[in-house]
């Protein structure tokens, strides 16, 4: 007599055909349209996601591995020591002067090229014979390389040749050609600071123009005509239309914003090198001293890492709130 198969035992052919079926199911379904749909968006990504990968993620993860070491430049091996660097960063005055001429740098030029961004992208949006030229010619700053730029700012900052300075002369707002009483633009510390913050937003401003013309440009004009037939004042057609509706394009574009300002070192470093007495120190040009001026590469490391806690916040909330508007 056979002996019938014990309760709750598979037969090995029904596991057998279970497994082929699951088999049958995946490669199926890797010929449906969705999953091929899945695989044009995702190698569409891959070469972003690996352009980000090797030219952010690695030099971070190098950063923080230099960070955690005593590296310098004359020793070829380095030792862990934990966040020794860290700790020295904290305890030196110096960085707390850094740090707050950061925040002063970054806030103070992100609203006035927020504001000049949004004057100028009004006037733009407004028809007028040579519109198309005027457009072309406004994003020169922002496509000058940067040092051509700023070695002529310096020049027209110069003490005793400062174009800015004969040009205020002349109109009266300060003595005359050669006064003593002539600013020092680069040489005190508070127009130092004010110096570097007005050559970022000159350079900056005309890329908040153009993002914010770009939104503006895609409201449909009868929804404006509309509101003003219904008695919208301006600043309520811009409040209530043009800001909710271009808000995706501003948050984008002010993400980028800061992340060019809070990164930017060219500036700062051709004008005034931190300058004078550390009035113009920001954490940019003190990590570079540091880590490759002065040679304590794990030192230098671990300042600029103080810029990723300050820029991931604002990152978020920027991120977030664009996501919860989409939705």
């Amino acid at each position: 007599m056979s002996e019938l198969p014990a309760a709750g035992s598979r037969r090995p052919e029904a596991s057998l055909s279970v497994a082929v079926g699951a088999r049958v199911g995946v490669a199926s379904w890797w010929r449906t349209p969705t999953a091929r749909r899945y695989l044009f968006g995702y190698s569409l990504l891959t070469p972003a996601v690996l352009y980000v990968g090797l030219l952010v993620g690695m030099p971070f993860l190098f950063s923080l591995y230099l960070a955690l070491s005593d590296a310098t430049v004359g020793e070829p091996i380095a030792r862990f020591v934990g966040i020794e660097n860290f700790i020295s960063a904290l305890e030196n005055a110096t960085f707390y002067t850094a740090l707050r001429n950061t925040l002063v740098f970054t806030l103070g030029a992100g609203i006035l090229k927020g504001l000049l961004g949004t004057s100028l992208a009004f006037l733009l949006v407004q028809p007028f014979k040579g519109r198309r030229v005027v457009r072309a010619l406004i994003v020169i700053p922002f496509t000058l390389p940067i040092a051509v730029s700023v070695l002529g700012w310096k020049w027209m900052f110069d003490s005793q040749f400062s174009v800015v300075n004969w040009a205020l002369s002349n109109l009266g707002l300060i003595g005359g050609y050669g006064s003593a009483d002539w600013p020092v633009w680069l040489g005190q510390p508070g127009l130092a600071l004010f110096s570097v913050m007005f050559v970022n937003v000159w350079r900056g401003f005309p890329f908040s123009a153009i993002v914010l013309l770009a939104g503006m440009t895609s409201v449909a004009p009868e929804i404006l005509e509309a509101a003003k037939v219904d008695g919208a004042s301006f600043m309520q057609r811009f409040r209530k239309i043009i800001v909710p509706m271009i808000a995706p394009i501003l948050f984008v574009g002010s993400a980028f914003d800061t992340v060019f300002t809070l990164s930017d070192l060219s500036i700062v470093y051709l004008l005034t090198n931190g300058g004078p007495d550390g009035a113009t120190e920001i954490l940019q040009t003190l990590a570079y001293n540091t880590g490759i001026r002065a040679g304590a590469l794990g030192r230098g490391a671990a300042i600029s890492l103080f810029l990723f806690p300050l820029l991931l916040p604002a990152i978020i909330i920027l991120l977030r709130t664009l996501r919860r508007r989409q939705y």
